[in-house]
């Protein structure tokens, strides 16, 4: 995943934990902020209670390479993933599916369409 498609500042973080909104299933919450741009820009965040650090860039490796699948159906929005404890066990299959479903709650995933080109 591109540096331009990640939010790593923590005045971004802040500003998305503020004025954006949240939604959550049993295995992640995502907060997401409407912010004019060209691409979405997400940030991850996975907690030390998941497991040691190579458990934890696990779960982050498959989470951008899901999220890369998923690029041409992402509105472009700003948003933050967060990572709930029993991520760690799921199969690549099951983390896509609770990715897609937490996603598709938050308004930020449209099944079948293309948001970039709607931009």
């Amino acid at each position: 995943m591109k540096k331009t498609y990640r939010v790593k500042k923590n005045l971004d973080f802040q500003a998305i934990f503020k004025e954006g909104s949240s939604v959550a299933n049993r295995k992640f919450v995502v907060y997401s902020l409407d912010k004019p741009q060209q691409h979405f820009r997400v940030g991850l965040s996975v907690s030390k209670k998941l497991g040691n650090a190579v458990t934890r860039n696990r779960v982050k490796r498959k989470l951008r390479h899901i999220l890369m699948e998923f690029s041409p159906q992402l509105k472009t929005h700003d948003f933050i993933v967060i990572a709930r404890k029993g991520v760690e066990d799921l199969t690549y299959q099951e983390v896509k599916q609770n990715l897609k479903h937490v996603l598709s709650l938050a308004h930020l995933y449209q099944e079948g369409t293309n948001c970039e080109e709607k931009n």
